[in-house]
Order: structure tokens, then sequence, then C-alpha cells
């Protein structure tokens, strides 16, 4: 009972001390990730996990463990931001592995990857089934490859159709699972009566039967009725 204690502990405390970790050094995604950023992930969760598993190992040590390694990702961090200098040495840099069409082999020889893996990575990235189609492509430090097509497979833009451009609005939840948000509401300059009558107009009864409602200013209300 005594281990199962000290494990309960270990683990709230190994919980909270990742987690402040996190919040210290940022909110990049992991598909944003560098490789420094993946190894420092893992070693930061063994740091932890190694410590609740050995009875041996005090609480203290690993709140010091974590602190340490926190700080000196943090500090890596700050140098990078700045000083220009050690980016590419800390964080690596871009690579562009198809210019003006043409495939760089040099590139692909010092980054370790071959044309199947730079088809996969256009075809799952960039939505791009052809090489053909490829002006540029650049393979980013963390691993993501960027593309830019060819003018004749571009899409074209509003500019190029010579069409007027419109204002864009972000969607405004009012309703999500039964629920009225009335922050969103109030923000979006209406009430519950107002929101009422829209659901009725589409045969809805209460607000508890709708599972997700939203407001948009240039396209109006839309809703989706719960399932029975």
């Amino acid at each position: 009972m005594e281990h199962i204690g000290q494990m309960t502990i270990e683990l709230i405390l190994g919980f909270f001390a990742l987690l402040f970790a996190t919040k210290l050094l940022g909110k990049t995604q992991i598909s944003q990730l560098t490789p420094f950023d993946f190894i420092s992930s893992i070693v930061l969760g063994e740091l932890v996990g190694n410590s609740i598993y050995d009875s041996e190992i005090r609480v203290w040590s690993i709140l010091y463990a974590v602190a340490l390694w926190a700080i000196l990702i943090y500090t890596i961090e700050i140098i990078t931001q700045k000083f220009r200098g050690t980016r590419s040495f800390l964080e690596g840099n871009p690579s562009i592995i198809i210019r003006n069409g043409h495939i760089d082999r040099e590139q692909l020889a010092a980054n370790k990857i071959d044309i199947n893996e730079v088809q996969q990575m256009l075809r799952q990235q960039q939505n791009i089934f052809s090489i053909r189609e490829v002006e540029f492509a650049i393979l980013e430090p963390n691993g993501t490859l960027s593309a830019i097509k060819k003018p004749k497979y571009a899409s074209p833009t509003i500019e190029d159709l010579s069409l007027k451009q419109k204002a864009v609005y972000i969607p405004i939840a009012l309703i999500s699972d039964g629920k009225v948000d009335k922050e969103n509401l109030l923000q979006a300059g209406f009430d519950e009566n107002w929101l009422r009558k829209q659901i009725l107009k589409r045969n809805i009864p209460r607000f508890e039967d709708v599972l997700y409602a939203e407001w948009k200013e240039d396209e109006g209300f839309f809703c989706l009725k719960m399932n029975s």
C-alpha cells in the first residue's frame, strides 16, 4: 500500500509538472515539431515514467529532473529567438528538393529521402498526385513538404478570374448538443427569442432537440436536428 501511495503522489506531481512544462514551452503542434523538439518531448516523458516505476527515486527527484530539462529546452528556444545564427544548427534549414520542376537528387540524399517518399508527401500533404505538376517543393525542418504548382496546374484565384472579392466571416456556434451558448448568441447580436423562432421555422420545438446551430453573417442561420 505504501508503494501505491507513493506512486499516486508521483503520478499526480509528474502530471502537473509536465503540464506546466508544456505550457512554458508553448503550443507547438505535433506536426510542427522539429527533430530536437520531438526528442526533447520523449526524454521529458521518459524522465517522469522511469521515475514513477523506480521505488528508489523520490518525488523531488522527478520534479528536479522535469524542471531542469524544461529549463534547458526553454533556454534553447530563447537562444534561437534572440540569435538568428543559431537557428540553422538547432532547428535545421528548409531544403529545396524540387527546383524549377527538376528534382535535386543531392538534396534528396542529404535529407535521406527517396522519390517514393516525396510522392507520398505530395499526395498526403499537398493533394498533388504527379511530380510533373510541381514547380518548387521545399522540405521543412519539421519534416513536412511545402509545394508550389506550375502555373498551368495552379488553381485560378479570384483576381485571375476578375471576380468581385467578398468579405470573410467566421461562423458563430449558437447551440451545441442541445445547449445554447448565450455568450456567442449575444456576440452575434441576437437573443433566445430570435433563436427559438429560427428553430421553430425548421420544425424543431426545443433547443434540446438541436444537435448544432450556427450563425454566419453572409449565409445566415444553419442548424442540425438531434437524431432520435
